[in-house]
């Protein structure tokens, strides 16, 4: 009897192994991530959006002379010169002003400078471009300007807790958090395989960024979002088809697994 009670337990004891060790390989995202980075190592490549079609821009403008912005402020240029010293964007937000929409030929019509061809730029380049001339042409010659982009949203579906469109005020954004933000990864999602679709410079991309992997999720082109990526996150099999073999082999095993637990409890309560 106690041979059979050890055998039984035994068994069970390998079950759970197996099921741990199988869950912890393909649960556990960025995995060798602290030995590779036991050593701190420098970002080489530090990430900057490019304004693309579509963008709605947000350009400020500030100077300790109130009268020198005149000229420029209108229902689209949002400035102010109360804001020389923080530089931010907010003057006249709630007012109903609007941003400045970037054409399919990546241009923004500017007062007074008229059209701009801004696609391909990032918010530093825009807003240096724009102060430089203001200095250059004798229009304002203390020029601050600050330049966001408004419009950078992302949409993440497939199997996370809460798939949707989100919008967001950075302007560097990784998956990681992204993937945060719609509630993480369910645990029936398959995680060495999502899906990033990006559109740019007239080209469709896709890329598929391995999770449990910190090479591949910190090399990977997608690792750093741009506007409008989509994103994917594939259910496994037995959680698309309920009624697939996979899933019924899958409740088969949880029972028998759960049977045996009881059946080993018993027999050590009888035996004791």
């Amino acid at each position: 009897m106690k041979k059979t009670t050890l055998s039984l337990m035994a068994c069970v004891l390998c079950m759970g192994m197996m099921t741990s060790c199988i869950s912890n390989k393909k649960m556990i995202y960025l995995q060798g991530a602290t030995q590779a980075y036991a050593v701190p190592q420098e970002i080489k490549d530090y990430f900057e959006l490019q304004v693309q079609p579509d963008d709605q821009l947000a350009i400020s403008v500030a100077s300790k002379d109130a009268e020198l912005l005149t000229r420029f402020n209108n229902n689209t240029l949002i400035g102010g010169g109360n804001n020389s010293q923080t530089g931010t964007n907010t003057v006249n937000v709630s007012s109903g002003v609007s941003y400045f929409r970037v054409n399919k030929e990546g241009n923004i019509e500017f007062p007074i400078f008229g059209t701009l061809h801004v696609g391909g730029m990032t918010t530093g380049e825009i807003s240096a471009m724009i102060q430089k001339r203001m200095i250059d042409e004798g229009y304002i010659n203390d020029a601050v300007v600050n330049t966001k982009i408004m419009s950078f949203k992302v949409t993440i579906m497939g199997d996370v807790k809460n798939p949707g469109t989100q919008t967001y005020q950075g302007e560097r954004l990784t998956i990681l958090e992204a993937l945060g933000k719609a509630g993480d990864l369910t645990n029936s999602a398959y995680r060495n395989n999502v899906l990033v679709v990006r559109e740019e410079n007239g080209m469709r991309k896709t890329y598929e960024v391995n999770l449990l992997d910190n090479q591949a999720v910190f090399n990977s082109p997608a690792y750093y979002l741009q506007q409008n990526d989509v994103i994917y996150v594939q259910p496994n099999k037995s959680q698309r088809v309920k009624g697939s073999t996979s899933y019924t082999w899958l409740s088969v095993g949880s029972t028998i697994v759960g049977v045996l637990v009881s059946i080993a409890s018993i027999v050590i309560a009888t035996t004791k």
